[in-house]
C-alpha cells in the first residue's frame, strides 16, 4: 500500500508539470489523474467567469461541476488543433446559457413575486454600508443585465469584464467575430439606456441633462 500511494503521488506530480495540451491527450487516453489536474487548474477561472455571467455563486459551482463532467464524457471529441481553454470554456458558456434560459422560463411562471424578491435583494445590498463599491456595481450590472439576451450577456462578460479578445470570444461561442461585435454593440446600448433610466446618479451630469446615452 505505501508503494502504491507513492506511485500515485509521483503520477500526480508528473501531470502537474504538463502543459494543457498534454493533459488533454492524457484525458483522451482515459487517465483520471490528468482529469484531476485539469480540474485543479480550471475550476477557479471557470467559476469566476460563470459567476459573472449568472450572478449566483451556487449556480456557478453547479455549472462548473457539470462542465468538468462533460469534459470527461466528451474527451474523445477533443481535437488537438483546438486550444484546451477555448474548448472547455465553450462547454461552460453553453451550460451557463442553458441555465439562464431555464431561469427565465421559471421566472415567467411567477414574474411578480420573483421581481419583488429581486428588487428587495437589491435594496438590501444598498442598505449594507459595509459593501464595497465594486460589489454594488456588480449588483447593479446583474439587475440591468436581466434585459439582455443570454448571448449578449455572455459576450459582454467575456469581452468587457474578462477582457478577452473578440476572436477568442468568437471561438468560445462558435460564431463569427462580426456576430460577437454585434452582440456587444447591442448589449452596450441596452445597458447604457437602462443605466440612464434606473441609475442616473451613476451618469455624468452633462449627459443626464442632455439625455444622451452614456459613453
Amino acid at each position: 500500500m505505501p508503494q502504491l500511494a507513492y506511485s500515485e503521488r509521483g503520477a500526480r506530480a508528473k501531470w502537474a508539470e504538463k502543459h494543457d495540451l498534454e493533459l488533454m491527450e492524457g484525458l483522451r487516453a482515459g487517465d483520471t489523474l490528468a482529469l484531476d489536474e485539469l480540474i485543479s487548474r480550471k475550476t477557479q477561472p471557470l467559476l469566476q467567469v460563470v459567476h459573472r455571467i449568472l450572478g449566483d455563486l451556487e449556480e456557478a459551482r453547479d455549472v462548473v461541476q457539470v462542465t468538468m463532467l462533460r469534459v470527461w464524457q466528451r474527451r474523445g471529441e477533443y481535437d488537438s488543433r483546438w486550444q484546451p481553454n477555448t474548448w472547455i470554456f465553450r462547454i461552460a458558456t453553453n451550460i451557463a446559457i442553458d441555465t439562464l434560459r431555464s431561469r427565465r422560463s421559471r421566472e415567467r411562471s411567477a414574474p411578480g413575486v420573483l421581481h419583488h424578491l429581486r428588487q428587495a435583494g437589491v435594496r438590501q445590498e444598498r442598505r449594507d454600508g459595509d459593501r464595497l463599491a465594486g460589489q454594488e456595481v456588480h449588483q447593479i450590472f446583474l439587475e440591468l443585465a436581466e434585459c439582455l439576451t443570454e448571448k449578449q450577456r455572455v459576450v459582454f462578460v467575456l469581452r468587457e469584464v474578462e477582457g478577452r479578445p473578440s476572436n477568442e470570444v468568437a471561438e468560445i461561442l462558435g460564431c463569427r467575430e462580426s456576430t460577437v461585435r454585434n452582440h456587444l454593440f447591442n448589449a452596450r446600448r441596452v445597458l447604457r439606456d437602462r443605466l440612464l433610466d434606473r441609475y442616473p446618479e451613476y451618469v455624468p451630469e452633462h449627459l443626464r441633462a442632455s439625455g444622451r446615452p452614456v459613453s
